[in-house]
């Protein structure tokens, strides 16, 4: 740690960590993918009370948005957020520790696998109702804008949000507003159980930003770099006075809607395909090209992310869980006269 990041939250220092490097943004989305298979497996352990919604495969478009973007910018995500937690700065035992009921946990244990939420990285509660962040994150960059400050609001959806009245109604002000948003769909094919093309009546969802006279931009969710690429445009866009941006990232959930989903409407040879272009490995051949990793130094880096995660789950193991009073620690009534 440098000089000038000492005393700085640790979710603080990892933001800066992948702003700087490729390896670190590599290592991140290696750390994604090994938590999220971990809450799987402590799921089937019957150690996770409710249901969990996890995002292996898309990886890229959680670690290049967070790279593309600013710790005081404002972050709105969906109940499959833990990826964009981990990306944004919040540390694994902290994930862990909110899924399992800790108080460890970002929100000590009260929140839990939807519930995810850390202000030192500008990520706001992450929202269990499908397109709720989008309204929400309307209103984060109305307030950037009144206050004449450059922050950047960003909200996070999956293709089934863009159908709703929601997307519509705040694409609509964000463009009248001209507001300094940017809206980034996850268009992983499937709303929960169904096909996209069943659905929605656009193949690309990036072309409804024309209705609104809205900037947009279709991009491989599965290459980190063109993902960071393209937020990074809307980003000085809506930074710089431009508006908002609709930027489609096209990726794929290698798992289910939620833990009980074994996605069996999947067409033949479909996850293969995707399997293929797993962000993670290409992102790390991308690397070994051009030097920067070698292949020993890669296989270290596997096994020093899961040595990582094994602490951690320990960690949070041996951590109290939540207890009754704590639901009513953030509740507030007015003193009786």
């Amino acid at each position: 740690m440098t000089e000038s990041m000492a005393g700085v939250p640790r979710s603080t220092q990892r933001r800066h960590e992948l702003n700087e490097s490729r390896v670190a943004r590599l290592e991140r989305m290696m750390e994604i993918r090994l938590v999220e298979d971990r809450i799987q497996d402590l799921f089937a352990q019957g150690l996770v009370s409710g249901t969990t919604h996890t995002s292996q495969g898309q990886e890229a478009v959680a670690v290049g948005l967070a790279a593309a973007t600013r710790a005081t910018d404002f972050v709105c995500c969906t109940y499959r957020g833990h990826g964009h937690a981990l990306a944004l700065g919040m540390t694994p035992d902290v994930v862990l520790g909110e899924v399992l009921g800790r108080q460890i946990g970002c929100m000590g244990g009260l929140g839990g696998s939807m519930h995810l939420s850390d202000p030192d990285v500008g990520l706001l509660p992450t929202f269990a109702i499908v397109g709720a962040g989008i309204p929400v994150a309307v209103g984060a960059a109305l307030q950037f804008a009144t206050r004449r400050s450059d922050g950047v609001a960003l909200s996070l959806f999956g293709d089934g949000a863009t159908n709703i009245g929601a997307f519509h109604e705040g694409l609509n002000m964000a463009a009248v507003w001209n507001l300094p948003v940017v809206f980034v769909c996850e268009n992983n094919l499937y709303g929960e159980y169904s096909p996209l093309e069943t659905t929605t009546a656009v193949s690309d969802i990036a072309t409804r930003a024309t209705s609104y006279a809205m900037a947009a931009d279709v991009v491989d969710g599965q290459d980190v770099e063109a993902v960071q690429a393209a937020v990074t445009r809307a980003v000085e866009r809506a930074r710089g006075g431009g508006g908002p941006t609709l930027v489609e990232a096209k990726t794929y959930r290698y798992v289910g809607h939620s833990r009980s989903d074994k996605a069996p409407y999947r067409k033949e040879g479909e996850l293969d395909e995707w399997l293929a272009r797993d962000p993670i490995e290409l992102f790390a051949q991308k690397l070994l090209a051009s030097g920067e990793l070698s292949a020993s130094a890669l296989d270290e880096m596997r096994r020093h992310q899961s040595h990582l995660i094994d602490e951690a789950q320990e960690q949070v193991l041996a951590s109290p869980t939540g207890t009754i009073a704590q639901m009513f620690d953030n509740v507030f009534a007015p003193t009786p006269s």
